[in-house]
């Protein structure tokens, strides 16, 4: 690769982002980071501790503060929080410092895979976590559409598919 550039994986959670970010990260010989996971570095708590006690807001000024300094770096794979882009700049430093990539799945499949993952704070105590993801999805799938060089869907396809296809799309 002669230049070294950035991908950032978006999407909903349960999308594979982290998954789909380390293996893609490994093919490429770049770095990864996962937003959360520095959060939780960060703080020595977890996700959904911060969310306890710092409320929503709370947690997304620190994922905006993450986010503003992992994109300065070059060579990297950043997988993003669902609702990282619900912050216009955390969505302008995504868009100039690298390619972005929209992992897009259904509602169906983020419940698959989220079932019995209790740290995901917005629905692991909801009374109809459908709901909730419905409710998320529509406010954020435009954000994600809004910022995406690329859109790959993750449903069907296992992680080695999905990763030659963005590899493909972007001509590392």
């Amino acid at each position: 690769m002669a230049e070294k550039r950035n991908i950032f994986l978006v999407g909903p959670m349960g999308a594979g982002k982290s998954t789909i970010g380390r293996q893609l990260a490994r093919q490429l010989h770049l770095e990864f980071f996962d937003s959360d996971t520095e959060i939780e570095r960060r703080t020595g708590a977890d996700i959904a501790w911060v969310f306890e006690l710092e409320g929503e807001d709370g947690f997304r000024a620190r994922e905006e503060k993450v986010i503003e300094e992992l994109t300065e770096n070059t060579g990297i794979v950043l997988a993003t929080g669902g609702g990282s882009i619900l912050s216009k700049e955390s969505r302008n430093r995504l868009s100039a410092r690298g390619v972005v990539v929209y992992l897009q799945t259904t509602i169906d499949k983020q419940l698959a895979r989220t079932q019995r993952d209790k740290r995901r704070p917005l629905i692991a105590d909801a009374e109809n976590p459908r709901e909730v993801l419905e409710n998320l999805a529509e406010i954020r799938n435009p954000l994600y559409e809004e910022i995406a060089d690329v859109i790959v869907r993750t449903d069907e396809q296992n992680a080695k598919t999905v990763i030659d296809q963005i590899i493909e799309h972007i001509n590392v």
